[in-house]
């Protein structure tokens, strides 16, 4: 169940590091306008705030492979940032995008329900 754990957790870094990208480099590419629903114009205008998110992303991402670095060590860690991801997840599903709850908070309860039993 440990190795379950540890998968899960390193996907939700991985889908993390795509936020980051996608919200830092690509928010107003063609796949940041496809991915977030935008339109140029709007893409345009929101840029830097974009930006910001995506450094919050990145910093959740590190949590994570911090933790999965740490080994056995790292549950605590793991558990702190899974539980961040939690939280923004269903924050962002309340107030932004329903889809915010299947893509980010989902997998965080799921690694964290992985990790309890492990």
């Amino acid at each position: 169940m440990a190795t379950l754990s540890s998968i899960v957790t390193a996907l939700v870094a991985l889908i993390h590091v795509y936020i980051l990208v996608l919200e830092m480099f690509l928010w107003d590419k063609p796949a940041g306008l496809r991915a977030f629903g935008l339109t140029l114009d709007a893409a345009r205008a929101s840029k830097v705030l974009a930006a910001n998110q995506g450094l919050y992303n990145g910093f959740l991402a590190a949590g994570l492979i911090w933790g999965l670095s740490l080994g056995a060590e790292g549950g605590p860690v793991k558990v702190f940032f899974l539980l961040c991801v939690l939280i923004a997840g269903v924050y962002g599903a309340a107030t932004a995008s329903k889809k915010i709850l299947y893509v980010q908070a989902l997998p965080a309860a799921l690694g964290l329900v992985l990790l309890a039993l492990a």
